[in-house]
Formats: structure tokens, C-alpha cells, sequence
């Protein structure tokens, strides 16, 4: 639809439209809700979830165990859901997504189908009319972009992808009735996270793999197990503190950190901290030691446990050596949470190539073409992740003040306030946005923790006549310097990950989470609002009364 037809469209008026019906936007649409507030979530899908609608390929699996990946907003709702397996799988997260929106009723203020193009603040009044591809306009005083971290794929940039005659995938818009490999010859390209889960599974369908590494990742076993009547009622019984604990931890996850330094004990006492670490499974790793992401020497003793454990879990020495992280810290990429991945290089029907020594030339006709050799396959699946944090913000045309775009004012990469508001763009809130914990954190820890907050802000700026607020430019550039320093105190720095934009070429090299722990984090946004919203300035909004007394019941679209 043209920008001409978008304005002639009607336009329904709301006080609050999300963008986004994942876990930030269905937690938004009920915290807003229960305040009063009429709200409109608008979701590109055909379905709630969020990321775990789109990324249905095999393996695909929470690296959060599903105790502390769940809301918390309702007692009712933790005692009721009875989660399977101590890592949740795609489709059992979709399934818990679908009952939070049947539960609370949340379907009947959600549009699916519904990708929003452009988002533009009317100065005059102070409002943000959206629209839709699909021709609709909304008008609302709050927005919301629970647009997702990981939501925008990108394809490698490699010649020939359109002549290829078998079939090709992403991992992150895979086929909802999913794909059957059996007797086929794949590559997969990638080797972050959703290759790291995908390529077990199909390995063992397929006749053939040939997996397709650019940068080798560490990664830890989930050991993930069912999860039985007495395991669950115990971790039910304890979620509350469970939870209360993971608010102020610095990843939001529920295993304490040892706050010790690694090089203050000894290698015996250090190794078996590792292996305790090691066979809790996942991601608790991480907290082993204080300063395993700060100090390189501490550092190099992390990495070199898990490259001894590689070595021990693939037969060909080769291959193992091939698959050793190398060229940065240990943790600096996020570490990955797999089921099996280093033993499938066991199998004999499994090739690997390093693209270092070996590059992806082109996609041919019948395959790919790897150096100077040409490799048949019938398929090919990308699991080379996304345009993280930005990506989705940036897709859509989001114009503040004097017309200024979203992608004018982070051209040189985002800056915000708090990683929730952005100068210059008044009554726009971003969950999990550049510059909040975000994907250092379980999210959905992070993600409650956003919408409260932004739910409590949107309600006191109310109470107050103002109805709108944003964020001054002496806050925000005062936190971007923070958030830097932060971030350059540590390792996180020293690998070209995507936390940077790294893999996004012309992409700024900015490092868009906060590293300074979502305990430190949220006592930071708790000082803010307990000072007056400090840092936020007052909008005036005019006829704020009138619209309040005229507005009628929520639009169902």
C-alpha cells in the first residue's frame, strides 16, 4: 500500500499499540490493560510467540531453563503450567505463549497479520499514528516496540543463492509444518546457536552433512532430562524466591556466582569448579568465577577447560581442532547450549570446512562451491542468525521530532536512555532495547522487568495530566558514556560478535547490551523513577482530557 492510500485509510484510536505479540508484547498488553489502559498489539505472524513462532527448525530449545523462562505475573498461571523438560523446546514455549493469550483473554486486542511499516509523532498533539502493510492506521499517546532482539534474519552475502535448484532454509522462518531431510544431501551455514542445536537432528535424517563454519563457538551440554512430579513441585514451591533471586543476579538466572577469582585457587580446585559448573548443564557456566570477563588470564583457564573437552568428545584430531574457538575470550560470543553437537562430528555420513581456510565462493546450481571444489547438495539451510537488537526497529519508518528518523538518529549506532527511551522520540518505549541487559540476560526476567517499569511510568506521567514524557539528550548520552565504559571494562569488546553488529556489514560497531548485570540494572531504573523519572521531561499533551472522557471501547479489529 502507498504512503497516499496509508493517510486516506480510517484510523482507530487506542491509548497504548504494541508492536510485537511475543512474551514482551502479551506481558504489555495485561499489565496495561489491568491499569485501564485501551491497548492494540500488532504482530507480523499468524500466530502469538514472538521468536518462538518463527524459529521452529529442529532442536530448537530455550538455553534458560524453563522454571525461570516463564511470567510470573500470576501465581495461578506458574502452579497450573506444567512444564515437560528442564530445557522447554520451541513448540512447548509456543503452546505456554498460546495458553498465557487463551488464559487472559489477550486475543481480542491483538491483530495478527499485521507488519507495521512506519510510526510517526504528530508533534501538534503529541500522538504516534502507525501503520500497517496491510493498510490500517492506529493512533495512539504510548508506543511499544516489543519488536524482539533476535526477530530480522539476514542471509550471507554470497552470489548464486537465486540459481540454486534444490531447496534452501533460514532458521529463524522455518517451515511451520517442518522439513523432512531423509536421503537428502545438506549443508549447513553456520555454526552459532541455531546451527549449534539444528545440526544434530539433521544429521540424522540426511545421507549426507556438510557443515559450513565460519567462526568455531563454545558450547556446553544442556543435560537436559524430563522433568518428573516431584522435580516439579519442588521447583514450583520454590519459584518465588527462584524468581526474587534471579532479579537481582547478573544474568537473571537462578545459579548463584561463585565470587571468587580463578586465579586466586588452585588449578585442582579451579578444575573442579569447572566440572561441577560443566555437568550443572547450560548456561551456570558462566558464573564459575568473578572475573572470567574481565581478566585474560582468568579467562584463558574457562577456555581452556572447554577446549580440552572438545577435545575429548571428537574422535579426529582434525576435526577437533577445527572446531576450538579461537581468536577471542571465552563467554565474549554467548556461549551456546547443545545436545549432542560435537559428537555428530563422529559420524562418517558429517563433513566440516572451515570457511577460514576454505570461503564460500558462491552458491551454485546444484550446491556450493567451497574453495575450488564444488559440493553437491539437494539442500541448504542458513542458520546465520540475525540483525540483533536494532534490525527490527530499523525495518520500520519511526519518525520523531521535526521528522527526524530512527535510523537518522542511530546512523552511528542506537543510543538510548536506559535502553527503554530514545531523545527526541517522546511517549516511544523499546523493550530489551540497546542498552539494557537484554540478550546478556534471560530475557524474560529482562522483559518483565521493562514492561513494569514502563507500564509504572506510563501510569504516573497519567496521574499527573501530562500523559507524555521523554527522555532529555544530556540523560541519554550520559548512559550511552556509561553503558561504553561498562562494556570496555570487560572482554565482551574483543570478539567481533554480533552483541558489536559484527556480523552485519556497514553495520556501526557499537556494544548494545548492558554488561553490568541485571541487578545493577534494575536498581538503576529503580532510582530513576523513584527520583521524579529523572532524566524524562514533560510533555504537554494537548487535549488530553477531552479524548479521555470522549473515548469509547477498544477498537476489535
Amino acid at each position: 500500500m502507498t504512503q497516499d492510500a496509508q493517510q486516506q485509510a480510517p484510523q482507530q484510536e487506542v491509548d497504548v499499540v504494541v508492536v510485537g505479540a511475543g512474551f514482551a508484547g502479551l506481558h504489555a498488553l495485561h499489565e496495561l490493560r489491568g491499569r485501564g489502559l485501551s491497548v492494540r498489539v500488532l504482530e507480523a505472524g499468524h500466530g502469538v510467540g514472538g521468536t518462538w513462532y518463527w524459529n521452529r527448525y529442529p532442536g530448537a530449545r530455550c538455553d534458560v531453563e524453563s522454571t525461570d523462562y516463564q511470567f510470573s505475573f500470576s501465581e495461578d498461571l506458574v502452579r497450573e503450567w506444567r512444564w515437560s523438560e528442564r530445557y522447554p523446546r520451541q513448540e512447548e514455549l509456543l503452546r505456554y505463549l498460546d495458553h498465557v493469550a487463551d488464559r487472559f483473554d489477550l486475543r481480542r486486542d491483538i491483530s495478527l497479520g499485521r507488519r507495521v511499516v512506519s510510526a510517526v509523532l504528530e508533534e501538534e498533539d503529541v500522538t504516534w499514528t502507525v501503520a500497517t502493510e496491510q493498510g490500517e492506521r492506529w493512533r495512539a499517546r504510548w508506543l511499544i516496540m516489543a519488536t524482539g532482539c533476535l526477530s530480522v534474519p539476514r542471509l550471507p552475502m554470497v552470489p548464486g543463492l537465486e540459481d540454486f535448484r534444490g531447496d534452501w532454509y533460514h532458521t529463524a522462518s522455518w517451515p511451520a509444518d517442518g522439513v523432512d531431510f531423509t536421503g537428502e544431501r545438506v549443508a549447513v551455514v553456520g555454526t552459532g546457536s541455531s546451527g549449534i542445536q539444528s545440526i544434530p537432528l539433521i544429521a540424522e535424517q540426511a545421507a549426507g552433512l556438510l557443515v559450513l563454519q565460519r567462526t568455531a563457538n563454545y558450547s556446553v551440554p544442556a543435560f537436559d532430562h524430563e522433568l518428573g512430579e516431584e522435580e516439579l513441585e519442588r521447583l514450583q514451591q520454590d519459584f518465588a524466591a527462584r524468581r526474587e533471586f534471579t532479579r537481582s543476579s547478573a544474568l537473571g538466572l537462578a545459579a548463584p556466582a561463585d565470587p571468587r577469582s580463578a586465579l586466586a585457587v588452585s588449578e585442582e580446585e579451579r578444575r573442579t569448579q569447572y566440572e561441577t559448573r560443566w555437568r550443572m548443564g547450560g548456561l551456570p557456566m558462566i558464573g564459575a568465577f568473578a572475573d572470567l570477563m574481565v581478566d585474560r588470564a582468568a579467562n584463558e583457564t574457562a577456555a581452556a577447560f572447554f577446549r580440552d573437552k572438545i577435545r575429548a568428545k571428537v574422535d579426529d584430531p582434525e576435526t577437533a581442532e577445527k572446531l576450538l574457538p579461537r581468536g577471542y575470550p571465552w563467554g565474549a560470543k554467548r556461549v551456546c547450549v547443545d545436545s549432542g553437537y560435537y559428537e555428530t562430528f563422529n559420524r562418517s555420513d558429517v563433513t566440516l570446512i572451515d570457511l577460514n581456510e576454505q570461503p564460500l565462493r558462491r552458491i551454485t546450481p546444484r550446491g556450493v562451491l567451497v574453495g575450488e571444489t564444488e559440493h553437491e547438495v539437494d539442500a541448504i539451510v542458513f542458520a546465520t542468525g540475525f540483525d540483533a537488537m536494532t534490525g527490527a526497529l530499523m525495518a520500520i519508518d519511526i519518525r520523531g521530532r521535526d521528522g527526524r528518523s530512527l535510523r537518522q538518529a542511530w546512523s552511528a549506532g542506537p543510543k538510548t536512555y536506559l535502553g527503554l527511551a530514545v531523545a527526541g522520540f517522546p511517549g516511544l518505549f523499546t523493550v530489551t532495547g540497546p542498552g539494557s541487559p537484554s540478550v546478556l540476560s534471560n530475557m524474560v526476567v529482562s522483559i518483565e522487568q521493562h514492561v513494569e517499569w514502563i507500564a509504572d511510568a506510563i501510569s504516573w506521567s497519567r496521574e499527573r495530566g501530562t500523559e507524555v514524557f521523554e527522555a532529555t539528550q544530556e540523560a541519554q548520552e550520559a548512559w550511552v558514556e556509561h553503558v561504553n565504559a561498562v562494556a570496555d571494562s570487560t572482554l565482551f569488546t574483543e570478539a567481533n560478535s554480533w552483541y558489536l553488529g559484527a556480523n552485519v556489514p556497514g553495520k556501526p560497531r557499537v556494544f548494545m547490551p548492558y554488561a553490568g548485570g541485571v541487578g545493577a540494572y534494575r536498581q538503576k531504573c529503580d532510582e530513576v523513577a523513584a527520583a521524579g523519572y529523572e532524566g524524562f521531561r514533560a510533555v504537554p499533551a494537548p487535549g488530553a482530557e477531552r479524548r479521555r472522557a470522549d473515548r469509547s471501547a477498544p477498537v476489535v479489529a
